[in-house]
């Protein structure tokens, strides 16, 4: 795992813009703990499996510690392993909030420091509570960050609904001007109000989404549930190589969830 305290590996505190401008934080998670031990279970939940995730993803994702656990510094660590298990290749873990905390409109915004690497696939994303019911991707799909591991200095934010899904998701980017996002924290946000949703890194506006962009139903007036992963593989991207850095490890530093108190700008 990074561990590393030197200034670039260190968390920039939240925007304190988004407590100004008529947000009120209403929920977060900054994972305190000893080394170790799994995050808050009355909040995060694994979600355990390896068919392939819809997406031919490579990995079989579990419920052990050594993929999902705090660093002990106030952190998150999701670690993927190339390591055969249960007909997989690569190990690695997928949390989600489904069933136990869910939220409407609002602000959601993490501090992460994703890896690097050919094959790897880190993200931070929702999908509507009624996902058991009406299935993917009528339930909505919000990409708040993603990124491919060969172009780690690209993240990406998009949107998934009936007509533009997958592949025709409405998808936006960021490309750092120097660096990867490897090499420190950034802080991913997504407002969602009724006509609109915008997508935020570093306070830079990335992508704006309203119902008029989309060639589809806009389904993203309903409550949500929250996820963090690391894939290894699958269509989005390539297939890891012998050069790809295992294991491989995501820190969470810290989400957030404000309600709007104040009408947008």
């Amino acid at each position: 795992m990074m561990l590393l305290l030197a200034l670039g590996c260190v968390a920039p505190p939240p925007d304190p813009a988004a407590y100004e401008s008529g947000w009120t934080l209403v929920w977060s998670d900054s994972f305190d703990g000893p080394a170790g031990t799994p995050p808050d279970p009355t909040t995060w939940v694994p979600d355990v499996g390896g068919d392939g995730w819809g997406n031919e993803q490579l990995e079989y994702n579990t419920a052990k510690p050594q993929n999902a656990s705090l660093d002990g510094e106030g952190r998150l660590a999701i670690v993927a392993f190339r390591e055969p298990f249960i007909r997989n290749d690569y190990t690695s873990a997928r949390l989600t909030t489904n069933g136990t905390r869910s939220f409407g409109a609002g602000r959601f915004e993490a501090d992460l420091k994703p890896p690097a690497g050919t094959g790897l696939w880190p993200a931070f994303w929702m999908l509507g509570t009624d996902y058991d019911d009406v299935g993917w991707p009528a339930c909505g799909e919000i990409d708040i960050m993603e990124l491919r591991g060969e172009a780690p200095e690209i993240s990406l934010a998009s949107v998934h609904g009936p007509g533009y899904a997958g592949e025709s998701a409405y998808e936006g980017s960021h490309a750092l001007p120097d660096g990867s996002y490897a090499d420190r924290f950034h802080t991913f946000a997504v407002d969602i109000d009724p006509d609109h949703i915008t997508f935020w890194m570093d306070d830079e506006r990335v992508h704006v989404v309203r119902p008029g962009d989309v060639d589809g139903e806009w389904v993203f007036d309903r409550e949500w549930f929250l996820l963090l992963n690391l894939a290894v593989g699958g269509y989005f991207l390539e297939e890891p190589t012998d050069e790809t850095p295992f294991p491989a490890t995501f820190l969470i530093d810290e989400v957030r969830v404000f309600e709007r108190t104040q009408p947008p700008g």
